[in-house]
């Protein structure tokens, strides 16, 4: 039977050092024990034991492989797009079925871009929480819903979804189509992982993100972070209300 080597000083520091940050002192049973009062072992009486160091190798992340996801007959209005969006099987890894349509209409005051559907929503994008929370922003902008066209980057509800590496295999090409298609006055992006599905790195200044740079025209850009973010974290309500003062005075 081989013998477990005692911890070292070093360890042992770390480890209640742990416990400290965390909070936690004391093991609650029917009696409380103090771990870390006066009793408890001191660091200087551990003997230090050798100790090997291993290194891990370092791994690449290979790089996905671009697709042109829209082919050689690529849509040339947004009535096309949206049977292209509903009916390309490359778009996702699971196929047409369940795919959430936009919804809007062309040429509108607004674009509203989110990263993907919200969990439940069948033939009406944005219908849950987050499409309450986009509704009363919306009054408050004065605009109504007919004079805004809403669209997701993305076909179905994808969770914590690695947008550049879906960006970086064909799935910007696929937004930039859509909102040449859709041809809005403004577009507002929700979502702080979104930019690479516009053609922009990811960056943690989302106001630096100022527009999209369509062949004809560039179209003003406002990036925020997502509804969800915003009904977690009510401050970013404000912040995103003192941006689009700003960016929709211009």
């Amino acid at each position: 039977m081989n013998a477990i080597d005692p911890p070292t000083k070093a360890e042992l520091e770390a480890t209640l050092d742990w416990w400290r940050l965390a909070g936690v002192s004391h093991d609650f049973a029917e009696d409380a024990t103090d771990w870390l009062g006066a009793d408890e072992v001191s660091p200087s009486d551990v003997q230090p034991v050798e100790r090997r160091q291993v290194e891990a190798e370092p791994t690449e992340t290979p790089e996905p492989e671009r697709i042109d996801l829209l082919g050689e007959n690529a849509p040339a209005d947004l009535d096309s797009f949206h049977r292209f969006w509903l009916e390309a099987p490359g778009l996702d890894t699971i196929g047409p079925r369940g795919r959430v349509s936009p919804r809007g209409p062309a040429n509108a005051a607004l674009m509203v871009l989110v990263i993907d559907p919200e969990e439940g929503d069948g033939d009406h994008l944005l219908s849950g929480p987050q499409g309450n929370l986009l509704e009363r922003i919306l009054s408050a902008m004065g605009l109504g819903e007919d004079q805004v066209y809403f669209a997701s980057a993305l076909p179905r509800p994808t969770p914590m979804a690695d947008t550049a590496a879906l960006a970086a295999g064909g799935m910007d090409a696929v937004t930039l189509r859509h909102i040449d298609l859709a041809s809005p006055k403004r577009v507002v992006a929700f979502g702080s992982n979104i930019p690479p599905l516009l053609g922009h790195a990811l960056t943690k200044e989302l106001s630096d993100l100022r527009e999209i740079n369509q062949t004809s025209r560039s179209i003003p850009l406002l990036v925020s972070e997502g509804l969800d973010s915003m009904i977690a974290m009510p401050r970013l309500k404000a912040r995103f209300w003192r941006r689009w003062i700003e960016w929709s005075a211009d």
